[in-house]
């Protein structure tokens, strides 16, 4: 570990403690050198999931991409806390569901599934998006669907 004020790689280990959500430790840390103190978190990095595009490309899963998505579907519909917690949820069952890869599509409906049950105004938004709806025409079904 570099110190952040003499760069110095000699440092010892003065107190650690697990977080208290067990997903870390947080150590607290002397420089031998100059004696600065500094605090540092160590994770464990979990596996990247990949997300499979509908044109075959892959790319990192991103919790900011899927919050940004849902953002803009439940604006004025949900409260952050509520977007928060579909964001938290759909993430969760896409780790726990897949090792490596999953496709674009299943997070789309997993998406949907849980807006469905909140806010079907939001789910419309959302679904309009991801099923790429060119006219009312397809408004009209899926709100028709929502009565099923």
């Amino acid at each position: 570990m570099r110190c952040p004020r003499c760069n110095c790689e000699n440092d010892k280990v003065i107190d650690s403690r697990t977080i208290l959500d067990g997903s870390g430790v947080r150590r607290r840390r002397e420089c031998a050198e100059c004696g600065a103190r500094f605090s540092t978190l160590e994770t464990v990095i979990p596996e990247e999931l990949k997300v499979v595009k509908r044109d075959g490309r892959k790319e990192d899963f991103s919790r900011e991409k899927l919050y940004g998505g849902l953002r803009n579907a439940c604006y004025k519909r949900l409260t952050m806390e509520q977007i928060d917690q579909v964001c938290d949820d759909v993430t969760q069952s896409l780790l726990k569901d897949f090792e490596r890869e999953v496709d674009s599509a299943e997070i789309g409906e997993r998406v949907m599934a849980a807006l469905r049950k909140l806010d079907q105004v939001a789910y419309v938004r959302f679904a309009s998006v991801y099923r790429q709806f060119q006219d009312a025409k397809d408004f009209i079904s899926e709100v028709k669907g929502l009565k099923r």
